[in-house]
């Protein structure tokens, strides 16, 4: 008889458990219809489209921003965008389980959209005080981290600037479904319908921050564009509301901190540091940064990593490795020839090709670069010669539609920290090779020499020697470059002897001499890259640990010694 009792207890309040939770379910179910009563825009489930396709809009507006406002400080890599994505997704996780959370305890859309307000008046800030964070984060990891310093830095900045507004745009998409569901019918439909919009959003601030307004108006504006989107459609949703004073102090509050930021964020300079810039700008694919002075023009295109061009105005020899590559025409014979061709894959702002034209009359020079912003500073501020034809293509999509064989080949496309993939594997090079003519010759810049084993110029030039039998490398003086030469021709070091003996200017002829004399049969590895398997990015990044850890070496030891002051003093 218990047993039965007991039984029967348990079942009586397992019911009224039931009942309670339909209840409660009733009683949010008439709280949110009760908002809707008092928010009618709450009742037109276009707005709540509009906010989902908006915030969908801003998270990607806000991410390709990012790799933008990091490019010119940390390159626009592999690993970086691996950081600025993985960054964006732990963000937009939170964001979700907390968006959820709270609309299950209050369901309240006056909190979501003061959110808003607030990732608004964030991304405002972004422009403003982002590239300060980013530069005093890395001040301080340059002398406290000895290794990885590209992603502990990389990954500090994007969660200090970047994590905290999309984590509050996370957390839109719970909160308009528990605000738009009314009954069980149709909710699939509902989840669905809110899911395309914020995708359709995601689509088109993918391609319109790209394609239109980082190169039209550059990523400062960019920010405060999609900024003032999401503080506008807040706006909206409160004054339609008639919500009380005291619950919107946030809207007047971030309009005139937008306002602020309107006019003290909008500068594009990265390089704040620097004053009187020839120009300074971006592109599609590049931070760019043109400066002069009375003896040389200077390309930059990136504010941490040195510069990527010199341009002399006297006409003269640079002492970089343009010239150290003028040593590859003489190898394919140009003294003793009628006519020689030579193709730029990287032109860049045509140091090498103007100094080819200039102390080689017989050849003619073409360029392929793929950012077109480039080649025009290149005929506006470096004196590119109108007859070099330039085409705007990537370079080995270029050598995939043309059938022209050339003398000479320069592979110059390793910008900064940045080595494309797809031009560094055997397939790449074997490529080269089928576009050089009997004895041509193909010279490749790599600008980070190191002497460890594992370094990413070993590996590349273990995969020339893979394809070409002829490699010589030099260390250019003076810098973090190397030059190396490639033929198939075994005999291009004798012909660039025969080849100097014929040159009449006196500057160039002892420049060559002296090059020569500091050439290096290069004895071949099995450091193999294909397009397959090139870890270029994780091959960089140890050569960039080690280029770091030589710079700051003598400020760390000051800094050892005798604290932050001692340090100051120095610098």
């Amino acid at each position: 008889m218990d047993s039965n009792n007991k039984a029967e207890q348990a079942v009586n309040s397992e019911i009224a458990a039931q009942d309670n939770a339909g209840r409660e379910a009733a009683g949010d179910g008439t709280a949110i219809r009760s908002l809707a009563e008092r928010r009618p825009i709450l009742r037109k489930r276009i707005f709540l489209y509009m906010t989902e396709f908006f915030a969908g809009m801003s998270v990607m507006a806000v991410e390709l921003g990012a790799s933008r406002l990091l490019a010119p400080y940390f390159s626009s890599s592999q690993i970086v965008w691996t950081i600025i994505i993985g960054t964006i997704m732990i963000a937009m996780a939170l964001g979700n389980i907390y968006g959820g959370r709270s609309a299950d305890k209050k369901p309240d859309p006056d909190r979501l959209y003061a959110r808003v307000i607030i990732a608004a008046i964030w991304i405002a800030l972004i422009p403003l005080v982002g590239k300060y964070i980013i530069l005093g984060i890395s001040a301080i990891l340059i002398f406290s981290v000895s290794s990885n310093f590209l992603v502990i830095a990389g990954f500090a900045a994007c969660m200090v600037i970047f994590v905290f507004p999309l984590f509050l745009l996370g957390t839109v998409t719970p909160s308009l479904v528990k605000f738009a569901t009314d009954n069980l019918e149709d909710n699939g439909r509902l989840v669905g319908n809110l899911n395309a919009a914020n995708t359709i959003g995601s689509i088109i601030g993918t391609f319109v921050p790209t394609f239109i307004s980082i190169p039209a108006v550059g990523t400062a504006i960019t920010f405060l564009i999609f900024a003032g989107i999401l503080l506008a459609l807040a706006a909206v949703y409160f004054i339609t509301s008639g919500v009380a004073a005291r619950k919107v102090k946030k809207l007047p509050a971030g309009v005139i901190i937008f306002l602020v930021c309107c006019i003290f964020g909008h500068s594009s300079s990265f390089a704040f540091w620097q004053k009187d810039l020839t120009y300074e700008g971006e592109s599609i694919y590049n931070y760019l940064q043109v400066y002069e002075d009375e003896r040389q023009v200077v390309l930059s295109t990136n504010v941490l990593f040195g510069v990527q061009s010199v341009y002399r105005k006297d006409g003269g020899l640079t002492g970089m490795y343009y010239d150290y590559a003028m040593m590859a025409p003489y190898m394919a014979g140009v003294k003793e020839r009628d006519s020689l061709s030579i193709l730029v894959l990287g032109n860049g702002s045509g140091t090498y090709a103007t100094q080819c034209e200039r102390y080689f009359p017989n050849v003619t020079v073409e360029g392929v670069e793929i950012d077109g912003k480039i080649t025009e500073l290149a005929k506006k501020y470096f004196e590119l010669p109108a007859d070099v034809k330039v085409t705007t293509y990537d370079g080995r999509a270029f050598l995939n539609a043309v059938d022209t064989k050339y003398d000479v080949i320069m592979v110059d496309a390793y910008q900064d920290i940045t080595i494309p993939f797809q031009m560094s594997s055997v397939e790449f090079f074997t490529l080269v090779k089928d576009h050089l003519t009997d004895g041509g010759v193909m010279v490749v810049n790599m600008n980070m020499k190191a002497d460890r084993e594992d370094g990413i110029n070993r590996y590349l030039a273990d995969t020339i020697a893979k394809v070409f039998p002829a490699v010589y490398t030099v260390d250019v003086s003076g810098s973090t470059n190397m030059e190396l030469f490639a033929s198939c021709n075994r005999e291009m070091i004798a012909k660039l002897g025969e080849q100097i003996t014929l040159e009449e200017n006196e500057a160039l002829s002892a420049m060559i001499k002296n090059v020569s004399g500091n050439l290096t049969a290069y004895e071949a590895g099995n450091r193999i890259l294909t397009d397959d398997c090139a870890p270029v990015e994780l091959l960089g990044m140890r050569m960039i640990d080690d280029l770091i850890r030589e710079e700051v070496e003598y400020y760390r030891e000051i800094y050892k010694k005798g604290g932050l002051k001692a340090l100051l003093d120095e610098l």
